[in-house]
């Protein structure tokens, strides 16, 4: 699959969503738009599924009635299967392409009505409902729950809102996402690119859904460093998912997926968004619920865990929670105004022995006292699993402008007598108002980190004891040295040019006088 055919795909769906979401806010429209792509993906994964059950007998599925015994019988056979293989189940008349073709069609000429709201509405429910008492239950719960068709943003009557998602499911079915080439990942990209898309025109909203893909890149290979398989990969704060689906690109096999969010229709993003990506709902977790009152996952610990959590959130910082085994040994809890810390203990305490887990932060955490000064001299001395600090460059994040950096830490550390510090905050390529790492930037992060070799202006491994007598500050300028000299001055020089100015000075104003008395005009001085 050429990367041109996955561009202009991407291009297209980027267009559609433009074209059609009129006054419509983008954040808005993504919800819509996301989840219409999403129902044409069940149904063509229905529809290829199904064909290939019923091949032997050289039938196609959208040719079988339901109205006859005979077809009742077959679809009851091929949603056992369906339920068991895929999670869910669609009848022929519920396929996307039938909705599209029936919401597009001219009634006058056809003799029938051209509105599918009702019917669309109830075909999404009915996805719902038919993997209810299966195991694929709680991922498909509520899936739909954010695309509301009586939503007056879509029109203001039914007729207007009708014609409008008639026209996305028609727009939409024109386009091949060819599901049948399994080893090309074509939807699965191009939801990718809609999803940073979307962040990009969100504001500030984003960062709540969205971690850009360079930062995604760099903390999947963090994370995946010396290892080509993955028992598991947890995420505590995953938005939409696109984190853990990026470590996954960087190994062999993952063998299951758990993340947790808070915001209910992100938390269906990323469900929707792995079946999307033909993560088997055998093979993922995702619960939504505040991670640090309420952990889904706590009797589990990860092979690989990474996060961007949202910076410096507000969190209830409860006494009780010091009786909590995730907090409790550290002493103290952090700050209530600040729950960055927070979440690195929650991490800490789902990572395996075996693991690593990477995550972003801001600066802040590097050098802020009290409390967190307190957590975070016990991670280095006590425990000694804190492996690098990586600064990053500012402005790289969606809706916000501080500077950042990636926190790497390990249980069982091979250089245990060390911290490495990279500075990677001047190696970026701007664009508009947005910064963003070039491939030479993420290779070089991760080069460096690999071979943990110190380099002048870029990297530094520090001893435990240097890190003790900075008092356990790890503000990056402290450990890797970016002071450029500045260029000699020869004061000489400087005055013998000086000199020269006030002769040239002299001379115009002598010249400037002869053209005075030429003319006869006073002189200007």
């Amino acid at each position: 699959m050429s990367e041109n055919y996955k561009r202009q795909i991407e291009q297209q769906l980027w267009n559609i969503a433009n074209t059609l979401r009129g006054k419509m806010d983008a954040d808005e429209f993504r919800d819509y738009i996301l989840g219409f792509i999403f129902f044409k993906y069940l149904s063509e994964k229905m529809e290829l599924h199904a064909n290939k059950i019923l091949a032997e007998d050289d039938i196609k599925y959208t040719d079988i009635s339901e109205s006859t015994d005979d077809g009742q019988e077959m679809l009851e056979a091929i949603k056992e299967d369906a339920l068991l293989h895929l999670g869910y189940f669609l009848k022929p008349t519920e396929l996307f392409k039938e909705l599209a073709r029936k919401g597009n069609a001219n009634s006058k000429e056809e003799g029938a009505s051209n509105f599918i709201l009702d019917e669309l509405t109830q075909v999404l429910k009915h996805i719902e409902q038919s993997t209810m008492g299966t195991e694929s239950e709680d991922d498909f719960n509520k899936l739909f729950e954010d695309l509301d068709l009586t939503s007056t943003k879509l029109g203001r009557t039914e007729a207007a809102k009708n014609d409008l998602i008639a026209k996305v499911l028609g727009h939409l079915d024109k386009i091949d996402f060819k599901l049948e080439d399994t080893e090309a990942d074509v939807l699965g990209d191009a939801y990718e690119y809609l999803i940073g898309q979307f962040a990009s025109g969100a504001g500030k909203k984003a960062g709540e859904f969205y971690t850009p893909q360079e930062v995604s890149k760099v903390l999947a290979k963090l994370v995946t460093t010396g290892k080509t398989k993955l028992k598991s990969v947890y995420d505590p704060t995953c938005g939409s998912g696109s984190l853990l689906l990026r470590v996954a690109k960087e190994v062999d096999e993952v063998s299951d997926f758990y993340g947790q969010e808070l915001n209910r229709t992100t938390y269906n993003l990323a469900r929707m968004n792995m079946i999307l990506h033909d993560v088997h709902f055998q093979k993922f977790d995702i619960r939504q619920e505040d991670t640090l009152e309420h952990p889904q996952h706590l009797e589990h610990r990860f092979e690989a865990i990474v996060a961007n959590p949202p910076f410096s959130a507000q969190w209830s910082a409860s006494p009780l929670h010091m009786s909590d085994d995730r907090f409790s040994q550290y002493g103290k809890l952090a700050p209530g105004s600040k729950a960055d810390f927070a979440f690195v203990q929650h991490m800490v305490h789902h990572l395996a022995k075996n693991g690593t887990m990477a995550v972003v932060l801001p600066h802040g955490v590097l050098f802020r006292g009290a409390a967190e000064g307190h957590i975070r001299k016990y991670l280095i001395e006590d425990r000694n699993y804190l492996d690098a600090v990586i600064g990053l460059p500012a402005n790289i994040f969606y809706g916000t402008s501080i500077p950042t950096c990636i926190l790497v830490f390990k249980k069982w550390r091979e250089q245990a007598d060390n911290i490495l510090f990279i500075d990677a905050s001047q190696h970026y390529e701007k664009a508009k108002t947005q910064c963003y790492l070039r491939v030479s930037d993420i290779e070089k992060i991760i080069t460096t980190y690999r071979a943990r070799k110190p380099e002048p202006k870029y990297s530094y491994v520090a001893s435990l004891q240097e890190i003790a007598e900075n008092d356990y500050n790890l503000n990056i300028p402290r450990y890797v040295d970016t002071f450029e000299e500045e260029e000699t001055i020869d004061l000489n020089e400087v005055a013998a040019g000086l000199a020269q100015l006030e002769d040239e000075m002299q001379s115009t104003d002598q010249t400037i006088a002869a053209f005075c008395d030429e003319l006869g005009i006073a002189k200007p001085f």
